[in-house]
């Protein structure tokens, strides 16, 4: 099969109606690593670089609450820092660059996905072209 390792997905493929950080950028622990007095921050496999992760949460409202909020993993070597706050809303909108899914089994027996990005950043806005076409569509 010539599909292996992480998926390459785009942004909205993702997350079509947006996403809102609703935590902080955390380091990801290396749990293999890592002891009780020593935590070791895990590393990329491909590029050695740090894994941080913040909580993300869905703005699609057809999504089951219990699946609301995800965690995105950010390969990068500094820690990455969120966009500023927008005034007037309680969460600060993101979008992810360089995305990819990765497919596993979790503890539960059930499918479940890995999310990566290469870089958090404030979102674009919506372009004119994307506008007309969904005025289109209607």
């Amino acid at each position: 099969m010539a599909l292996q390792g992480p998926i390459p997905v785009a942004f909205q493929q993702v997350f079509p109606a947006g996403c809102y950080a609703v935590g902080e950028v955390e380091p990801v622990r290396d749990f293999d690593a890592s002891t009780s007095g020593r935590e070791v921050q895990a590393r990329d496999k491909q590029t050695s670089e740090p894994v941080w992760q913040i909580a993300v949460m869905d703005a699609d409202p057809t999504v089951k609450a219990s699946q609301k909020t995800v965690a995105v993993k950010i390969v990068s070597a500094i820690r990455p820092v969120p966009p500023a706050a927008m005034s007037g809303l309680p969460f600060t909108p993101v979008e992810f660059d360089g995305m990819t899914v990765t497919p596993y089994v979790n503890q539960q027996g059930r499918l479940a996905y890995s999310i990566r990005a290469r870089e958090m950043r404030t979102p674009r806005p919506a372009t004119r072209h994307a506008a007309t076409s969904r005025e289109d569509a209607a």
